[in-house]
């Protein structure tokens, strides 16, 4: 579904990110982990459009993002649940979601009632605004947003950072019925634990570069790649 080969970026004069490849498969959910400042947020802006490249190409179903702009990115079937929420505060939750509802273009998979089911408390909280939300609830209505796009691959970027464990633990459950359901997810999260059962594979960023792919298992009995790249 998403391949992404040699991928450069760079901030002005500085190389931030060196010849990053990795995959994502229909149904599959992969991981980009390693410590902060790594590349990973800077990696998922490039697929995005929200940075430029340089060098490499990134290919979604066939078609290549690189040069395009983030709009087309996104209606090309790519969700983006970005870090820090960024929900709209001072549209109702209800209004957040029916901004970026993909019915208006004839694909209705994902409905306000499929998302009130997904996130009850948020069909308790529709009529109020973002900015008077929890960040708990921020966050479900940030993902309930990109969801509401229709995405082919949803891309979290620190979904559960900040938040209370019960609500955290909400949100991985969520996660786990999407993956049942046969979507495909990119993921970024310094929760080791909860991503070790829910992903297929990780993708470790060092640096600007990947130093380590593989699966669940493999690292999850891999003392050696956690303990110096991961620092768990």
């Amino acid at each position: 579904m998403l391949s992404v080969d040699r991928l450069a970026v760079s901030y002005g004069p500085a190389q931030v990110l060196f010849d990053i490849c990795f995959s994502v498969g229909p149904g599959e959910v992969v991981t980009l982990i390693g410590r902060n400042g790594m590349g990973k947020t800077t990696t998922i802006f490039a697929l995005m459009g929200l940075l430029p490249a340089h060098g490499g190409t990134a290919v979604f179903d066939g078609l290549p993002l690189i040069g395009l702009p983030p709009f087309r990115i996104a209606q090309a079937g790519l969700g983006l649940v970005p870090e820090g929420r960024q929900v709209f505060p001072t549209l109702t939750a209800e209004e957040n979601l029916i901004a970026t509802s993909a019915a208006r273009f004839g694909m209705a998979r994902w409905t306000l009632d499929r998302v009130y089911n997904f996130f009850p408390s948020l069909a308790e909280r529709r009529s109020h605004m973002g900015n008077e939300l929890s960040g708990g609830e921020q966050q479900m209505l940030a993902i309930g947003r990109a969801l509401m796009t229709n995405p082919k691959l949803l891309i979290l970027d620190e979904a559960t950072e900040g938040l209370a464990p019960k609500i955290r633990a909400e949100i991985w459950q969520g996660l786990a019925r999407l993956k049942h359901e046969g979507q495909a997810i990119l993921i970024v999260d310094k929760h080791l634990d909860a991503l070790l059962r829910i992903a297929d594979r990780h993708v470790v960023i060092e640096k600007g570069h990947v130093v380590w792919t593989g699966s669940s298992n493999a690292l999850a009995t891999d003392q050696i790649v956690r303990q110096r790249y991961l620092q768990v």
